[in-house]
């Protein structure tokens, strides 16, 4: 008889793998035993050498949907183990051989989808119902070995029907740390009400034109009828948001399909385990109310992600806005004093429930270009799971300041915390704070060195000051290329484009529009935008309006004409007198009027011009009423020039400013111009980057920065890059706005420090 020892590394606690371990040992009689260790899995096993190799290869290539294994060592064991094959209990203290990894949430399987409507089974309409392969985990874990007693499920003691369950290696409950029924499980609470009448009395408040504020999986969450006008406009106005899109859950896919176009990718990525709020073209007649995403055509919809939220589309019988259980710009509530303080103005009752949430986590949304998954927030559902990104030194990257996250890396992996907003104010700072020390608790990661961005304002730059650690400053667009770069594994040299709204650059002047010759550990800036003044600088961002003014009074001159003054005119005539006079007296007098090379306040510009949004409610939203305009119309491109200037090659912008503001005086339609417009953008980047190439720039492309949620411009610039022979890359796992700095600022440290050895 041979015995080994055997070690697996990877998500492999919370995804039901000790079961895993025990059938497929048990199936092969081998003898043994198998727990969870600091973040990992061992045990040993003893019998035939050859079925012990088959053990091994089945480890790596059988285990459960949820588990990601990274890696099984196999040795040579010391002692025989008894007769048969057993789980342990798990050990805690062991020395640490690799950092955690933490599994994601997972949404309800199938199987315990049909327990939930079985009325026979004991836990028909059970809202916690779980097991190994589904369920809470990143949200609930206090501590590692994953098991019971170390996450917020430890208050509640098994029953012996459940600890039958539990201790049975034949049932899928088998281990299941959050396993739970009505008789010992969690209990969902409205006023007094208690279980399903709890329940059924939110559904009740929802049908009647309410807003419920619901305890989800990682935060709380604001749900109303997303078919009532009435409804949704009052949740706007509670919750101070005035126009960004609300996310719609709906009961199936089915139903989803009903709403909006559905591709087979986009049914996919919405039946996954992760669940995200997928970003789809709604259909032309559908029945939610337009106040959800107005004058936008696309649709934020998500499949349930609990037993709690089917059972409540169940009784409302009808699609619900649910969206971050928050006011404005805040982080969303966890805590129940919290929620009952913060959200006490939002909504009109709470159903609430007694299990504790450990970790926040928002929901995550996504978006499909062609066949290629965009991630545009990376939260409940696929946050903290394990990237690959090369560092051996411990570190972290903190962010930046808008759309928030940290990234934690070490031992050949990096983990990208939860989302947290933008780092504004106290709470969001706070939240950031707790997140940041609970995760590194949990992953084991102790940063030795911080990345942070070269902004000194941004928070998270200031924090990162305070630390006693070594620091390593990443300038914001290199931090967006390199995160592709590192995603996709790439090592040497790339071409990087950079499209965002602003970003200090190193020369310290703002950039947005950046095309860089780059690794992973340093870059040379080749071509950009042309600059123009941001009038009232940051304030800007919400008054397109000024952004576009500041183009035609002072766009950086390269020798093309400005457009006439009979073309600019009707621009300047229904903007507001006092305002127009103050901003051009701003530019002139060159008061607060920082100059920027930004593609994403063009957009603005651009969308202001064609009437689209002279003010704005949030960052970005400009941008998105023009690609919503242009849809997939065709057009004829823009005037564009590309000049040298001072060894960059700069994109002049005003001819396309001037084409634009003639066309339309000619009476060309603002949809057609709103097209013509990202198609000129996605031929100015061609053009820039085969002159980079042309330079001797490498072949590979890295597509970076919030521009690229952008779907038409994602599609037209990969179009035409491609059709170079270029190979062009975008971020799938990692967001490609702001919400991937931290990963592409410990992507750029790491490397740094490689280079030190």
């Amino acid at each position: 008889m041979t015995v080994r020892a055997f070690r697996v590394f990877g998500i492999v606690q919370g995804v039901g793998f000790r079961p895993f371990v025990y059938r497929t040992a048990a199936a092969l009689g081998l003898d043994g035993w198998v727990a969870n260790m600091d973040g990992h899995v061992e045990g040993e096993v003893a019998g035939d050498p050859q079925v012990i190799d088959e053990f091994a290869a089945r480890l790596g290539t059988g285990a459960p949907p949820l588990a990601r294994v990274r890696r099984v060592d196999l040795t040579y064991g010391s002692t025989v183990p008894g007769k048969g094959f057993r789980v342990r209990a798990s050990a805690a203290g062991h020395a640490r051989t690799a950092a955690r990894e933490i599994p994601p949430d997972a949404a309800i399987c199938d199987a315990c989808l049909r327990e939930l409507y079985d009325p026979a089974d004991r836990r028909y309409r059970y809202p916690f119902i779980n097991c190994t392969d589904c369920g809470p985990r990143a949200t609930i874990i206090e501590d590692l070995p994953y098991d019971r007693t170390r996450t917020t499920m430890r208050r509640f003691p098994l029953c012996p029907a459940c600890a039958a369950e539990y201790a049975d290696p034949g049932n899928r409950r088998f281990h299941a740390e959050p396993v739970a029924c009505p008789d010992c499980g969690p209990r969902l609470a409205w006023d007094d009400l208690r279980g399903d009448g709890a329940l059924r009395a939110a559904a009740k408040a929802v049908t009647d034109g309410g807003i419920v504020a619901l305890k989800g999986l990682g935060g709380y969450q604001l749900v109303c009828d997303a078919t009532d006008s009435e409804a949704v406009a009052a949740l706007r106005s509670r919750k101070h948001r005035p126009s960004k899109p609300f996310a719609v859950m709906v009961r199936d896919i089915d139903m989803a399909a009903r709403l909006a176009q559905v591709s087979s990718t986009e049914r996919a990525v919405l039946t996954s385990p992760a669940r995200p709020v997928v970003l789809l073209a709604a259909r032309r007649r559908h029945p939610i109310a337009p106040e959800v995403a107005p004058g936008v055509p696309r649709m934020g919809l998500f499949l349930p992600t609990t037993g709690l939220h089917h059972l409540l589309l169940g009784e409302v019988a009808r699609p619900l806005v649910v969206t971050s259980g928050n006011l404005s710009d805040e982080p969303i509530a966890v805590e129940d004093a919290e929620a009952f303080g913060t959200l006490a103005s939002v909504a009109d009752g709470f159903l609430t429930h007694d299990r504790p949430i450990r970790s926040r986590y928002d929901d995550s949304v996504v978006r499909i270009a062609g066949r290629t998954r965009v991630t545009v927030r990376r939260a409940r559902g696929l946050a903290p799971g394990p990237l690959p990104l090369a560092a051996r030194t411990p570190l972290a990257g903190v962010g930046a300041q808008l759309k928030h996250t940290f990234t934690l890396a070490g031992d050949g992996r990096a983990h990208l915390g939860p989302h947290t907003g933008d780092l504004s104010d106290v709470p969001t700072y706070e939240a950031f704070r707790r997140s940041y020390d609970d995760l590194k608790r949990l992953t084991g990661i102790e940063p030795a060195v911080l990345a942070h961005d070269l902004h000194r304002g941004y928070l998270s730059t200031r924090w990162a000051q305070e630390q006693p650690l070594r620091r390593i400053a990443v300038q914001h667009h290199h931090a967006h290329v390199a995160a592709v770069a590192a995603e996709h594994g790439v090592s040497g040299p790339f071409i990087g484009v950079a499209y965002d709204g602003l970003g200090l650059g190193d020369d310290g002047t703002l950039w947005g529009g950046e095309i860089l010759l780059a690794d992973l550990s340093g870059y040379r800036r080749v071509g950009r935008f042309a600059t123009a003044p941001l009038p009232g600088g940051d304030a800007a961002v919400r008054h397109p309006s000024r952004t576009a003014l500041g183009h035609l009074l002072d766009a950086e001159p390269l020798g093309a004409p400005r457009p006439s003054p009979g073309l600019v005119r009707p621009f300047t005539e229904r903007l507001d007198p006092a305002e127009a006079a103050a901003v051009r007296a701003m530019v002139t007098r060159g008061v607060n009027c920082p100059r920027v090379s930004s593609a994403g306040r063009l957009f603005d510009a651009v969308a202001a011009l064609l009437g689209l949004a002279d003010s704005v409610s949030y960052e970005g939203e400009a941008a998105v009423r023009l690609e919503a305009t242009a849809g997939t119309v065709h057009a004829v491109p823009l005037a564009h020039r590309i000049v040298r200037e001072d060894g960059l090659w700069v994109y002049d912008s005003t001819p396309t400013v001037a084409d634009l503001l003639e066309r339309r005086a000619s009476g060309e339609p603002v949809r057609d111009l709103a097209a013509a417009f990202h198609l000129t953008l996605a031929r100015v980047t061609a053009d820039l980057v085969a002159r980079a190439v042309e330079d001797g720039a490498p072949r590979t492309v890295c597509l970076g920065g919030g521009c690229f949620v952008n779907g038409r411009l994602l599609t037209e610039v990969r179009r035409r890059l491609r059709s170079q022979g270029l190979r062009v890359l975008v971020g799938h796992e990692v967001p490609v706005g702001d919400g991937g700095i931290s990963y592409g600022q410990a992507a750029v440290a790491a490397a740094r420090l490689a280079k030190e050895r």
